[in-house]
């Protein structure tokens, strides 16, 4: 049903969105972001939580660590192949990736920390324990950490929701 626009297709108000994109893949319009497009709304929102999430104060392995936990609990297959890339540009080593993509306890303990706040935060929905939160803050994470946590899945649930509504 939702098709791949193009910068010619899409809704106007998608095209700047999707020509930034665009240009920072080197021409190349990914899937999701093209059947994004047909609300200009969503796309703007996910790109710039995207871009403010990338500006958080947990380190880019993290931020992938909670982007994964998200994609695999709502089973955005784009998603774990997209991070996974990711994860491999960044040096995250092999044992961390499989773990990610299976739901599995990670080798990292500072990350796996990560993973199973991530997994508080949803099963709870929010209202995690003082063990819990405690329990991530002992890693050397802040409670602006655990509010950006709750930040990134947010964004991620957004995108992973969207794409597998369009079947990206």
């Amino acid at each position: 049903m939702f098709v791949d626009h193009t910068l010619e297709s899409a809704p106007v108000a998608s095209r700047p969105v999707m020509e930034a994109v665009a240009h920072r893949m080197g021409g190349h319009l990914p899937p999701a972001v093209a059947r994004m497009a047909a609300s200009p709304e969503l796309l703007e929102g996910f790109m710039t939580l995207t871009a403010m999430f990338d500006r958080t104060t947990l380190e880019p392995v993290a931020r992938e660590t909670v982007i994964m936990a998200v994609a695999t609990r709502n089973g955005c297959q784009v998603c774990v192949d997209l991070h996974t890339r990711k994860l491999r540009a960044l040096g995250a080593g092999t044992a961390v990736i499989a773990a990610l993509r299976d739901g599995t306890p990670l080798p990292d303990e500072r990350l796996e920390a990560v993973r199973r706040f991530v997994d508080a935060v949803y099963a709870t929905t929010g209202e995690v324990s003082d063990e819990d939160l405690a329990a991530f803050l002992s890693h050397g994470y802040t409670e602006r950490n655990a509010l950006e946590v709750v930040m990134g899945i947010g964004t991620y649930t957004m995108s992973t929701f969207a794409n597998r509504l369009t079947r990206a």
